[in-house]
């Protein structure tokens, strides 16, 4: 009987050791606030927000330069304490040298491995790093080029756990991934996904922005501030804000650039666009929002074909910097 106590007393004791993880982990998600969303790909190049690849290959990005220290220093700059990296999109191009695919960055015009300059360049300025990922890709099989999951899903489970290890155990601590289920799961489950991130980097946060409800971020695409269970805070996602447990913390993200014909959203989208910005005001509202709820809030950015973010995004995001450093008083 004795024994038995023992046992039992030490069951509780591990599982309130975990729990105490979970929640110092949750509050370090939460603490870091506002971040900078960059995607850069072959969208930003083809001009539209989905770019088909039947006729694309690694060539089709076109970059002439890339200048992570632009974007870290402009993220300090900011008031910001991450960057969110489009490691992949749904046309299957990897940011990363990955060993995966010949749809490499490193097999591009620029020839590098953008990421692992990234993760440099994070490191100099003291910026953390978090991943969006797309599960699924129209270079798998089951996909239908150019489509959503609804018409074919990408489906190659050992192709995303061969991708999503490369991205754990090569760049550093991942502090959270942001998983885009707009080509489906890429056959391995929500769950089994964020199990398989887990084994590499326990610490590490999962996201999804719709389908299967699992991991412990709540994704907002198209969001805005709320408490954890606010179904009106997301656009996509509102079955699972609503219902699902697990969440311990919440992001929200929009792009910089506000509504507009032609070109993209999300990546950069056309030279006739470079004038347009949310306003900071805007901005700064929507950071004083994360704050009060204990969201994280990452406005999108699109840098240009040179690897540089618009002129318009730095005097924007520095003026958000100056109203969060001149006000930090009265918010704390």
């Amino acid at each position: 009987m004795r024994r038995f106590s023992l046992f039992v007393t030490l069951a509780v004791v591990l599982v309130s050791f975990s729990s105490d993880q979970n929640n110092r982990r949750a509050k370090e998600i939460s603490d870091m606030k506002f971040g900078m969303f960059i995607c850069w790909s072959y969208s930003t190049f083809y001009g539209e927000e989905w770019t088909p690849t039947l006729d694309k290959d690694a060539s089709f990005f076109k970059a002439t330069g890339c200048d992570t220290d632009q974007w870290c220093k402009l993220a300090k700059d900011a008031g910001m304490s991450y960057i969110l990296f489009l490691s992949k999109h749904h046309d299957g191009f990897c940011l990363w040298d990955t060993e995966t695919t010949t749809e490499k960055v490193t097999n591009s015009p620029l020839g590098i491995d953008v990421l692992e300059q990234l993760r440099k360049s994070c490191d100099k300025y003291g910026i953390k790093l978090a991943l969006y990922f797309s599960e699924g890709d129209w270079n798998w099989p089951g996909a239908v080029d150019g489509k959503g999951h609804t018409h074919g899903k990408g489906v190659d489970p050992e192709m995303k756990k061969a991708q999503l290890k490369e991205l754990c155990t090569q760049y550093g601590p991942i502090e959270f991934f942001w998983m885009d289920h707009a080509v489906g799961d890429g056959g391995l489950s929500h769950q089994e996904t964020v199990e398989w991130v887990h084994s590499f980097q326990p610490d590490c946060f999962v996201g999804f922005n719709h389908g299967e409800p699992a991991g412990r971020l709540s994704l907002r695409e198209l969001g805005k501030p709320g408490p954890i269970g606010d179904a009106s805070a997301t656009k996509y996602n509102k079955e699972a804000e609503a219902n699902y447990k697990g969440y311990q913390t919440a992001e929200f993200t929009y792009p910089i650039l506000p509504p507009h014909e032609g070109g993209a959203m999300w990546f950069y989208s056309l030279p006739k666009h470079d004038s347009l910005c949310h306003p900071p005001e805007k901005i700064y509202e929507d950071y004083l929002g994360a704050v009060k709820y204990g969201n994280i809030f990452s406005v999108n950015i699109g840098p240009d074909y040179s690897g540089k973010i618009r002129d318009i995004d730095v005097k924007t995001l520095k003026q958000v910097g100056t109203l969060i450093s001149e006000r930090k008083q009265a918010i704390y």
